[in-house]
């Protein structure tokens, strides 16, 4: 039996992320920790009895699991009412991401049948490991980033798994809190389970069971028809993150999009190796995991926002995700980090979308959000460990608007935390909260401003953490002329003699009295900035996003003393301004073009295909060792890559063991 009209298809669509959101709201509501209940860094899905999702919240949660795929711990057990189930490994099935990640799904029958399933996940604060909040750009192994669960009951029969409780509770620096957490979890798949119950009695059994398979056929279709209204082809584009470990060197993502009819591939060859640094993104090679997929949906949906957001709309789609590089890290590679990677594949995909369609995808958003944490304690030497908010850039600049300002685009999920709530729950003092003038990308349409936040700590022993530092040295890339957003900054005790710049640093330990502030990433901007109208640069100057000796160095728009538009200063500079101005598809920061002058698309090419003939296990050191004999000297006009194959000869003289040149040739020839 099917559902035989669109229109009741959109009503049980409707229903389904209805009961959706009404789990999301009882989890949200009942949840202890802040980076749930205020950040919303949650999901919940209504799921086949294959394990794929078919609703999930519209307006909140994190909408980067939208596609997210159960069937790797699903078939584990035989199910009867009243089981819950949990996860939270991410080399287990390939469902969760990382560690903090808490998994859970209950199976819902009627009349005795399975029907359907029901889960959600939360971002635990802290799941122990070596670091408060558990996570660090420096760890090396999956070991080190908390307690891990592997595929588990927590409930059979309803009856709770006190040793696994026992077992998680021990291993927590917080552990009332991962409780008080665990309890909304199990609030949430009863709440869904219970809607799930009313949708069958409206429905019926039968148009329930086919109506899900047919709302993943009704977004696949959808999305078919997108694609093949693009220009087939094939589609390159690369972004970078600062650093590959603390202080070592940028990490590269590559992508083609690859369009051929009605269907479409994402290859990330060119990416860089799996990283000794807890960057890599744990996908298992599936050709359509959510950490892939997040970038292609967002795109996706930027064309047609019609679409019906489920599994569906990536079953056109495939990944090639190569064994071994930061898209598909072999266990027990740290994956800790994998947000800040699986963003940098957003903002790459979203590049290679912007070369298939201009005219409709905007300019880099700012990414490089810090998600900041804090561990201290109180008068009385009770320790706090809390989520104070994420701190990051704006939207891109897009075809008909600017971006908007200190949240959306790729990031836009996480909630900020209100001053009030940060300063009632943790012994901290903010000092400043806001948005950073001049920090969007000009162009005919400004990139969003970044975020800033700057507060103090009182007690001794205090850690943060700001998961996910990037854009420091990488700036977020301006579209059709646009220029390119202002990097973000992090300083401990600024303006005094103390002060010192931390860079990319995501561990920070305090004194007190010790002052942070953290400036995220402007956004880049879309078109000629010489194009924006003087009006709405003289508004932007009256707000506080643009200030006077901004807005007459890149927007050509000079003020005379009265705070007036000095007309003919204006004329001068805008017209001085478009015969100079060469207009670029990407508008890259300068750190971006001065490295792609060392590291040209040759280099790289080369690079990949050396590494791609090594055990996994060598590949990050040879990189270093590559990266360290070239150096910043610029190729020859003639031969390009020949540095990086004289770079390898010299490595392996050292280590004999690795193949030589020809063994490495022979194999990309073999390819």
């Amino acid at each position: 039996m099917t559902i035989d009209s669109a229109t009741s298809l959109r009503v049980l669509a409707n229903y389904c992320a209805a009961a959706a959101e009404s789990m999301g709201w009882t989890l949200m509501r009942t949840a202890h920790s802040t980076f749930v209940k205020e950040t919303e860094d949650f999901s919940c899905q209504v799921l086949t009895p294959e394990g794929l999702t078919v609703a999930s919240p519209r307006t909140f949660g994190a909408t980067w699991y939208t596609g997210l795929d159960y069937s790797g711990v699903l078939g584990r057990y035989d199910y009867k009412e009243g089981d819950i189930c949990v996860c939270s490994d991410p080399y287990s099935g390939f469902v969760a991401t990382h560690a903090p990640d808490l998994h859970m799904w209950k199976p819902v029958f009627w009349e005795g049948e399975l029907m359907c399933f029901v889960g959600n996940h939360i971002h635990n604060t802290d799941v122990g490991g070596a670091v408060p909040a558990s996570l660090s750009r420096t760890l090396t192994e999956v070991h080190q980033e908390g307690i891990r669960i592997p595929p588990m009951r927590l409930m059979r029969d309803g009856k709770i798994n006190q040793d696994l409780i026992d077992i998680i509770t021990t291993n927590v620096r917080m552990p009332e809190q991962n409780w008080g957490d665990l309890n909304a979890q199990i609030a949430c798949v009863a709440v869904g389970e219970a809607k799930v119950h009313d949708i069958i009695r409206r429905f019926g059994k039968e148009n329930f069971r086919s109506g899900l398979g047919q709302l993943l056929d009704y977004s696949e279709a959808q999305a078919r028809r997108v694609i093949s209204s693009l220009p087939d082809g094939e589609y390159f584009f690369a972004d970078y993150a600062d650093e590959d470990q603390a202080g070592g060197y940028p990490v590269r993502m590559a992508v083609t999009l690859k369009i051929h009819g009605d269907s479409l591939t994402v290859d990330f060859t060119g990416s860089d190796p799996q990283l000794v640094s807890s960057l890599n993104m744990p996908t298992g090679g599936n050709e359509r995991h959510a950490l892939a997929m997040v970038g292609v949906m967002y795109s996706l949906y930027c064309l047609d926002p019609t679409m019906l957001l489920n599994s569906g709309l990536v079953r056109p789609v495939r990944a090639i995700l190569p064994e071994g590089t930061v898209v598909n890290a072999t266990n027990p590679a740290a994956v800790g980090m994998r947000s800040l990677m699986c963003n940098l594949a957003q903002t790459t995909v979203i590049g290679a979308f912007c070369r298939v369609s201009p005219e409709r995808m905007p300019a880099a958003p700012g990414s490089g959000l810090s998600i900041m944490n804090v561990k201290t304690s109180t008068r009385t030497g009770r320790t706090i460990m809390a989520s104070i908010g994420p701190v990051g850039g704006g939207a891109g600049g897009g075809p008909k608007a600017d971006g908007v300002e200190g949240c959306g685009a790729n990031m836009s999920f996480l909630k900020n935390t209100p001053v009030e709530i940060n300063e009632a729950e943790v012994p901290i003092s903010i000092h400043r909260y806001g948005l950073v003038p001049d920090s969007g990308g000009p162009g005919r349409y400004r990139g969003g401003l970044a975020l800033e936040m700057e507060f103090q700590l009182f007690a001794p022993q205090s850690m943060v953490t700001a998961r996910n530092r990037d854009r420091s040295n990488f700036s977020a890339w301006g579209f059709v002329g646009g220029s390119s957003g202002a990097p973000s900054r992090f300083t401990k005790n600024p303006g005094t003699d103390r002060a010192v710049e931390l860079g990319s640093t995501d561990i920070v330990h305090c004194d007190p009295g010790d002052v942070l502030l953290i400036q995220g990433p402007g956004a880049g901007g879309y078109g000629p900035a010489s194009e924006r109208p003087v009006a709405e640069v003289l508004f932007d100057i009256k707000r506080g996003f643009v200030s006077i000796d901004h807005a007459k160095a890149r927007y050509g728009v000079a003020l005379d003393e009265a705070g007036n538009v000095d007309a003919d200063a204006t004329g001068v500079l805008r017209k001085s301004m478009a015969a100079s101005t060469r207009l670029e598809e990407f508008g890259h920061g300068p750190f971006r073009v001065e490295f792609e002058r060392v590291w040209t698309l040759q280099r790289y090419a080369a690079l990949t295909s050396i590494l791609s003939a090594l055990p996994v296990t060598w590949r990050y050191f040879v990189k270093h060792k590559i990266f360290a004999l070239v150096g910043n000297t610029k190729p020859s006009p003639h031969d390009s890559d020949d540095d990086v194959y004289s770079a390898y000869r010299q490595v392996v003289a050292q280590f004999p063991d690795l193949p030589d040149i020809e063994s490495v040739r022979l194999a990309q020839a073999a390819e």
